[in-house]
């Protein structure tokens, strides 16, 4: 189990992120359109995967928005935002906000929360993920992952792409 802060609480994960140079797990999410995105989907691209708790949060927007402004000057890499939103609300937010260089994945009937060790297994927001960024090479080895120190922190920007050089 790993540890983040959700305002003053620290809330526990189900386990931990993936290990920097082992294989990532695959995945299943609902895509904006109720359809499948899975890791086959962007099979030969790097993936840089944004994990976050809400759509619905100022944070959590924020780094839909940067990764989004980022993901245009990454070459052969696919950007994919992942919460447990209904793909209805992750849509809404990308269409309003005109985000078109990312993909959008819901959580809310898979895994991958458990997975990759970043679903919340305690506290108010229980069920939900915690803010991480993991970085997967074109083979799926992961390159760089980080579990912020606090909900409320955007990632590390600079080091999720530098991961990437």
């Amino acid at each position: 189990m790993a540890t983040t802060q959700l305002g003053p609480n620290t809330v526990s994960t189900v386990g931990e992120l993936p290990t920097v140079g082992s294989q990532a797990p695959g995945f299943e999410l609902v895509d904006s359109s109720f359809g499948s995105l899975t890791d086959a989907d962007v099979a030969g691209k790097r993936v840089v995967l944004n994990i976050f708790p809400s759509i619905d949060t100022g944070v959590c927007q924020a780094s839909v928005r940067r990764f989004n402004e980022l993901a245009a000057g990454l070459q052969d890499t696919a950007v994919v935002n992942v919460s447990v939103d209904l793909p209805l609300a992750q849509a809404r937010f990308c269409g309003a906000e005109g985000i078109d260089d990312v993909l959008v994945g819901s959580a809310f009937r898979s895994s991958f929360g458990r997975d990759y060790g970043v679903e919340m297994a305690d506290g108010g927001w229980r069920g939900m993920l915690a803010r991480a960024v993991v970085v997967l090479d074109a083979d799926r080895t992961v390159l760089h992952t980080q579990l912020t120190e606090a909900i409320g922190q955007e990632p590390d920007y600079d080091a999720a792409v530098a991961a990437l050089n």
